[in-house]
């Protein structure tokens, strides 16, 4: 699995995208660990804060194209040092936010795009650029990984900081953590912005825009990950107020956080060897299918820390295994000229769902008192992406020798 990446530039340029997105998604994933505080604290509501929390869903999607686009036009060194540094600033100055338009600048906005603007997009797009053929597969994989060990790492570091020097100190933190990100853009971006010539026709981005959106198997793919950002964004936002409502210390939420993104890893890493050995929509099929059962078992068994620890488990293994088979049925249908402009398309229509996912939970929880309803839909539209990726055209799996 890993043979492709054994080259010394390939690893460099693999682990230092991998490196990035383990702070980006880390910080990222942590945020709903901060809502029971930020309450306490603030006084604005559970509802006006899973708000700025859903707005900041929608901000990370929709940078995501722009992001890529600029990425793509002019290279994606100042892009993600950009983004790093808005990151850094979001995070810094929310401790001194006290109302919901303060939250949602601070979090839903600043923090939010400079996480976007050096997360997948950018730095898949970045990598595939840079690597061989039969690399880009592992390769993506492994930056997936990175990020699901971001969250395994980061959310219980978070939640200690909380615990220990308060939620203002562990923002403050978070900053830090962004800033220490910025020597790795320089191992990604090394060399030519472009060392593995396009094979296909440039015709302008304009038109790879327009041809993609007129693609039913685009429009397909969007409508899965609409799903998997939903399903996501209701979890990491919600699962320690759904932690509380069982009766439960917080720390089972912080742990649940953390094994998903362990789980994640083995999950991204098995993702991406299967990008190298089957039509990656049967991949993105099987994962949506397994969440659907997953959430029914959930909702019928009882709800002890045991029952949240394996449930964070198998959700885990797709968290955002999703990522690796997406990214290339976008570079299969379309090459990866222009990658990051397109996946970054289709991340958006991810964190769309993300916002609905965020939002309507707040909203549930303060009419329901319970997130009953909110799991029904997540278990409905988790089967519903299973079989929407089903149809989109995919040509089959050519096996590219590894060279020696």
């Amino acid at each position: 699995m890993f043979a492709s990446l054994r080259r010394p530039d390939v690893l460099i340029t693999t682990l230092a995208a991998a490196g990035i997105l383990m702070i980006t998604m880390g910080t990222r994933q942590s945020l709903g660990l901060f809502i029971s505080p930020l309450d306490a604290t603030t006084g604005l509501g559970i509802a006006t804060i899973s708000f700025a929390l859903a707005i900041g869903q929608f901000s990370w999607g929709a940078i995501q194209p722009v992001a890529g686009a600029v990425a793509d036009r002019y290279g994606p060194r100042a892009v993600l040092i950009g983004g790093l540094l808005l990151l850094a600033v979001g995070s810094a100055l929310t401790p001194f936010v006290s109302s919901g338009f303060g939250l949602t600048v601070s979090l839903g906005v600043l923090a939010a795009i400079g996480s976007g603007a050096s997360s997948f997009s950018v730095l898949i797009g970045a990598a595939a650029q840079r690597l061989p053929l039969e690399a880009r597969g592992s390769a993506s994989g492994v930056i997936n990984a990175g990020g699901s060990f971001g969250q395994f790492v980061v959310a219980p570091i978070m939640q200690r900081l909380i615990q220990s020097v308060g939620w203002m100190g562990a923002m403050w933190a978070m900053a830090v953590m962004a800033l220490a990100a910025l020597p790795l853009v320089g191992k990604l971006t090394q060399g030519a912005h472009e060392t593995h010539p396009h094979a296909e026709e440039d015709r302008g981005l304009g038109h790879a825009i327009g041809t993609a959106l007129q693609d039913r198997s685009y429009l397909l793919l969007h409508a899965g990950f609409f799903t998997c950002g939903f399903h996501i964004a209701f979890l990491v936002t919600h699962l320690p107020g759904e932690v509380n409502l069982c009766g439960l210390p917080p720390s089972v939420a912080s742990w649940s956080l953390a094994i998903i993104g362990l789980a994640n890893i083995f999950g991204s890493l098995y993702a991406g060897s299967c990008v190298s050995r089957y039509r990656s929509k049967y991949v993105l099929a099987a994962m949506y299918g397994s969440r659907a059962l997953l959430i029914g078992v959930y909702l019928l068994v009882p709800h002890t820390e045991l029952t949240f620890y394996l449930f964070a488990a198998g959700l885990g293994f797709t968290w955002l295994a999703t990522v690796p088979p997406t990214a290339a049925i976008v570079g299969k249908l379309f090459g990866i000229r222009y990658l990051a402009t397109l996946f970054g398309l289709t991340l958006l229509s991810h964190q769309i769902g993300g916002f609905f996912g965020a939002w309507l939970g707040g909203l549930t929880i303060s009419r329901f008192g319970d997130y009953g309803w909110m799991w029904y839909a997540d278990m409905a539209l988790a089967a519903a992406a299973a079989l929407v990726n089903l149809p989109i055209r995919e040509a089959p799996v050519v096996r590219v020798p590894v060279a020696a």
